[in-house]
């Protein structure tokens, strides 16, 4: 039973953290990216690159057999064992500058329960504003969605068709290498990332899961590649269809003026993220 009238008594809960983005972090990113210039002090931080700090960083007591933390603290104790990061949007009004101290402020804006076809769904909105100094320069919705844990392995979610007129693609190789150091860089422990056994035979995946957030990340270096990073004023991302490390995977984009419509293309043609951004 899911009491929401006692879910949504989180609605409004707020939590600060400061980080002084530090350089490490964002060069250990650009390795992991194969950026052939490294990030210096005072550079602009890339659009999504600021998930490598702010982390939520639980006790090993604190952190549930799965490797999320425990239930309860800033986020509601939703009573469904599988949470994801379902979709997000990115407003960047200013970069945030390395080596600089910033603060995020997170707000619970939202706790809805829904019917889905597999059974009951959570969905929480969170609210982060980021600032450096006296400037609002990043205002972030991230969408969370709680769904129980499958019985047995589960065909994957219907697929749509890719589309086909891509301006920009690059295939992506996934291995656990690449999940394994991600999941260290954000500090996420969810062992779906980087243990098959655990992610095969307890969570039912056919493999280990790329992240959601990773796959923003590779969406927004494309456009780097291809115009400039520094552009993106507006992103949103949504997640349709998992993808896994047993296969390669295209992220593909196509330019309207100042426009950008971005999506990944697993194995068998099916979208597994779609994006939007919008250029300066």
């Amino acid at each position: 039973m899911i009491d929401i009238d006692r879910l949504r008594t989180w609605i409004g809960k707020e939590r600060r953290i400061l980080d002084d983005l530090s350089l490490g972090h964002a060069r250990a990113m650009a390795a992991l990216l194969n950026c052939s210039v490294l990030p210096g002090a005072e550079d602009p931080l890339p659009p999504s690159w600021h998930w490598l700090y702010f982390l939520d960083t639980p006790t090993t007591s604190s952190t549930g057999s799965d490797g999320h933390p425990l239930k309860g603290g800033f986020l509601p104790p939703v009573p469904l064992p599988r949470r994801m990061w379902a979709a997000g949007t990115l407003q960047v009004n200013e970069p945030l500058r390395l080596g600089r101290q910033a603060e995020k402020k997170s707000t619970i804006r939202s706790v809805e329960l829904k019917e889905g076809k597999t059974g009951p769904l959570v969905f929480v909105s969170i609210e982060h504003a980021l600032t450096q100094g006296d400037q609002l320069c990043i205002v972030e919705k991230q969408n969370l969605v709680y769904r129980d844990m499958p019985a047995g392995p589960a065909p994957l979610p219907t697929g749509e068709i890719a589309p086909k007129d891509a301006d920009w693609t690059k295939t992506i190789v996934p291995d656990p290498v690449l999940l394994f150091r991600y999941s260290a860089l954000t500090y996420n422990a969810h062992r779906i990332h980087y243990d098959r056994n655990y992610a095969t035979q307890e969570e039912f995946y056919p493999a280990l899961v790329v992240h959601g957030p990773l796959l923003a990340t590779l969406l927004l270096d494309l456009i780097a590649t291809q115009v400039n990073a520094a552009e993106v004023k507006q992103f949103s991302f949504r997640a349709t269809r998992p993808l896994f490390d047993h296969a390669p995977f295209d992220v593909c984009g196509k330019r309207s003026n100042n426009q950008v419509n971005l999506w990944t293309v697993d194995r068998d043609g099916y979208v597994g993220v779609v994006a939007d951004a919008e250029l300066a």
